[in-house]
């Protein structure tokens, strides 16, 4: 028996994909090929962002802050991982899943509040067209990347603070990383206390900000019905439709992982939705909101050009 509350020297044991040891080769080229992409595409975002004069607005500022989020998200749990399906060591230190729990909610819970904020930008952009610069001047622009930034780490620190208050039985965690429904499922005591004060949080984080988003998507919908031209009406509902298609995987893989009951929380099928949290979302983030625009193919092109005539 363990608990981060008392010694626990040996760590934890990640059981991760090894009940199904054919697939684990087949996950670790599909993983690292994805991976490799995320650091690249969210890579080339954050170096546009900056380097281009044009890409300096409101939206790419935002979109820069998500680009180093899925950057960071994704690097706290996928290294473990492919060391984890190579089989060379399951094993993660008492102090490395804690740090690991914490950065991936941090991290996680903040992506849920940038989220929102964006769409809020977007609504800015469409629905306030002639006062958009006026209400998204820079000063509120970095007050909100702070805030955001600000309320994912306070919600992590209360729910790992909770996580470590648990008493745990025993040091496999069936998972491929260190994630809280895992935690519950292996906690020694009666944990509806924790539980609710977990739940109580997590609307807050997740239900809450998925709620704001759908409905600034409906009055920019709204807004979209009254443009005359078909065109016009055709290119915004593929952009909105693209942009909600990442909202649906994100928020929709996080109710189901931590807005159910925790006996009916199945451990299987949790390593595998989060895949999509933890994987697919952050490489389909820089495709959908950006590498798919004009200004930033423009603006990769130009600083192409440029360290071609200065070569």
């Amino acid at each position: 028996m363990g608990s981060f509350n008392t010694s626990f020297e040996d760590g934890f044991i990640l059981v991760g994909f090894s009940d199904w040891p054919q697939l684990e080769p087949i996950l670790f080229v599909f993983i690292f090929i994805f991976y490799s992409l995320t650091l690249f595409g969210n890579t080339i975002i954050i170096a546009l962002s900056w380097l281009d004069l044009r890409l300096h607005t409101p939206m790419y500022f935002f979109l820069s802050h998500l680009s180093l989020l899925d950057l960071c998200f994704t690097t706290s749990t996928v290294p473990q991982l492919l060391i984890n399906l190579c089989g060379v060591d399951r094993t993660i230190t008492r102090g490395g899943c804690v740090a690991q729990l914490f950065i991936y909610l941090a991290l996680g819970s903040t992506e849920c509040v940038l989220l929102v904020v964006m769409a809020f930008d977007r609504y800015a952009a469409v629905c306030r067209p002639l006062h958009y610069m006026a209400i998204m001047h820079p000063h509120l622009c970095q007050t909100l990347a702070i805030a955001s930034w600000g309320a994912g780490f306070v919600n992590s620190l209360i729910q790992t603070g909770l996580a470590m208050a648990m008493l745990l039985c025993g040091h496999r965690l069936n998972h491929f990383f260190c994630e809280m429904p895992v935690f519950l499922k292996l906690a020694c005591a009666d944990t509806e206390g924790t539980e609710a004060k977990m739940f109580v949080a997590q609307v807050i984080i997740v239900a809450v900000p998925a709620a704001l988003i759908l409905g600034s998507y409906v009055h920019i919908a709204h807004a979209v019905l009254r443009v005359k031209s078909t065109a016009g009406r055709r290119k915004a509902f593929g952009t909105c439709g693209s942009h909600l298609l990442v909202v649906f995987l994100f928020y929709g893989s996080a109710i189901y992982t931590y807005l159910q009951y925790i006996h009916n929380y199945s451990e299987c099928e949790g390593k595998f939705v989060a895949l999509f949290y933890t994987i697919i979302t952050p490489i389909l983030n820089p495709l959908i909101y950006t590498l798919r625009n004009k200004d930033v193919k423009g603006a990769l092109w130009k600083v192409l050009w440029r360290g071609r005539d200065s070569g």
